[in-house]
């Protein structure tokens, strides 16, 4: 079961959404809440045109105790806000350079049972986060549950979408998955583009993962799709919304994107153009 949901945390306007998923998903199988208020501090790299002399140096520390003091406001707002909340939580403040704060927060993740981030690669003039979602999804160890901005979290995960594909992430994605696949009405496994060796084949790489959770308790039935000229991740959104998904579940493919990350693009086309929420894993 899911024990312990840690959310991140920026004092932006996304906060509120986050923390209501994690609320909802806590009172759902009595977990504890842990809040990560990240404060990116200014870095010295950022005079490096400066000469770098005491000038620099008083104008870096102003900076940096400004932006201590903003934070101290922030944290105030939200430990009152988490003081509503249903379930038992705490707020951890994790404050660094900005480089540091990614890894500091993936180490975090690795005692949990689940991180709730917000969306990265939204391309428009948010908070950028998209080093801390990759960090937390290749580093953690762990699910990464990412949610979309203004999407409100359903009173209970009822139907789940999972796509699957005969690979160490989708399995993983899956394990990290169960105990909400478990409470689930329904779970629809969705295979893409399978193998076109026999017509027995196409649903092959989906029986046994079916059959699977079946055991645990969950109804599950089997969707078998062809991409055609379609992007792989259109046909994943299509599929969520016949099934009205309240999550989609998938394997987090690739590597880091310092390292030329994402298969295909299908998942970076995902996270890019996300309308559920989507709990991943590596």
């Amino acid at each position: 079961m899911i024990k312990d949901i840690l959310v991140h945390l920026d004092g932006t306007g996304d906060d509120e959404v986050r923390i209501k998923h994690a609320e909802a998903l806590a009172v759902s199988s009595q977990a504890y809440v842990t809040g990560l208020f990240t404060n990116p501090l200014p870095d010295f790299a950022a005079f490096a045109s400066m000469d770098g002399g005491a000038g620099a140096a008083a104008l870096l520390a102003q900076m940096q105790d400004d932006s201590r003091k903003l934070a101290d406001e922030v944290l105030q707002r939200l430990t009152e806000r988490f003081g509503k909340l249903a379930v038992p939580n705490e707020i951890r403040r994790i404050e660094d350079l900005p480089g540091q704060i990614a890894d500091l927060v993936a180490s975090e993740s690795r005692w949990g049972d689940l991180t709730i981030v917000g969306q990265p690669y939204h391309g428009d003039d948010k908070a950028d986060w998209d080093d801390l979602f990759e960090s937390v999804l290749f580093e953690s160890g762990r699910g990464v549950l990412v949610v979309p901005p203004q999407r409100q979290p359903a009173d209970e995960i009822r139907r789940v979408l999972i796509c699957w594909r005969d690979s160490r992430e989708a399995a993983r994605a899956v394990a990290e998955a169960l105990p909400i696949i478990e409470g689930a009405t329904r779970a629809d496994i969705l295979v893409i583009d399978p193998p076109r060796d026999s017509d027995a084949s196409k649903g092959a790489a989906a029986i046994d993962i079916a059959r699977h959770l079946d055991r645990h308790g969950t109804k599950v039935e089997i969707t078998i799709a062809e991409s055609g000229n379609r992007g792989i991740s259109d046909v994943i959104l299509d599929q969520a919304r016949r099934l009205s998904a309240d999550l989609i579940v998938m394997g987090g493919y690739g590597h880091s994107r310092a390292r030329e990350w994402i298969m295909g693009g299908a998942t970076r086309d995902m996270l890019s153009n996300m309308e559920f929420p989507i709990l991943m894993a590596h």
